[in-house]
């Protein structure tokens, strides 16, 4: 743990708070994995598997909550101290909203059960898993507080949007050859949409470590490649 305290209970509770957020983190991504594989799959059981485990995810967001006020009511933290642990109530419901949308590529196995395969669906599982690297990667930056790291991942969100944008072109692609394909490409649409959204919060992430290290939120502009508008 940085800038170790005098009174080594705060070190603790502090060391406690991230430990909390790394397995909401490490739980997200499991979520986010066995979603994308249960779509590949049309698999009804395991999709309904990652929809009840969301609930723990929501109670570990819960716990975070209580130890951040918690922690700022008894230690009344400044500085570096006061960003820790407001990057940590930040970072726990970003991670939340990562849950959320496993969730929700999950439940639109339900929706295509009955569908057509249509051969786009192994392009979400690729999104799927370059989004579960960016997340698992900003977590790793956020444990070792690396800014740098962090910054890196940050970058790489630019590549989930050129994914996003070339499996966006190929479901409409689809849509336009063949009306029978519309309603399934409709929720990969939805499915990829929400993959894409994932990154989004692991780059928010990324962004709360370079808080937690410079006091500052001013960072270079971002490449963004997200240009399904002009598909459009």
């Amino acid at each position: 743990m940085p800038n170790e305290h005098i009174v080594k209970s705060y070190d603790a509770e502090l060391a406690r708070l991230t430990e909390e957020i790394a397995r909401m983190g490490d739980l997200s991504c499991a979520q986010l994995r066995a979603a994308a594989k249960a779509l590949d799959a049309r698999d009804i059981d395991a999709a309904r598997a990652v929809m009840a485990a969301d609930a723990e995810i929501d109670t570990l967001e819960h716990e975070v909550s209580h130890d951040v006020i918690r922690l700022l009511a008894l230690r009344q933290p400044m500085a570096r101290d006061l960003r820790e642990v407001m990057a940590a109530l930040r970072i726990s419901a970003d991670i939340e909203r990562i849950g959320d949308y496993a969730k929700n590529v999950a439940k639109r196995t339900l929706a295509l059960k009955d569908a057509p395969q249509i051969a786009a669906t192994r392009a979400l599982a690729s999104l799927a898993q370059l989004a579960q690297e960016l997340v698992a990667e900003t977590l790793v930056a956020y444990r070792e507080r690396n800014a740098e790291r962090a910054m890196k991942v940050r970058a790489r969100d630019a590549e989930l949007d050129a994914e996003y944008t070339q499996l966006f072109r190929s479901l409409l692609t689809y849509m336009m050859e063949d009306a029978r394909n519309i309603s399934a490409c409709t929720h990969l649409l939805f499915a990829a949409k929400n993959i894409e959204r994932i990154g989004d919060h692991a780059t928010n992430i990324a962004e709360y470590v370079w808080f937690i290290e410079n006091g500052e939120r001013e960072m270079p502009e971002r490449e963004k490649r997200d240009t399904t508008i002009d598909a459009r």
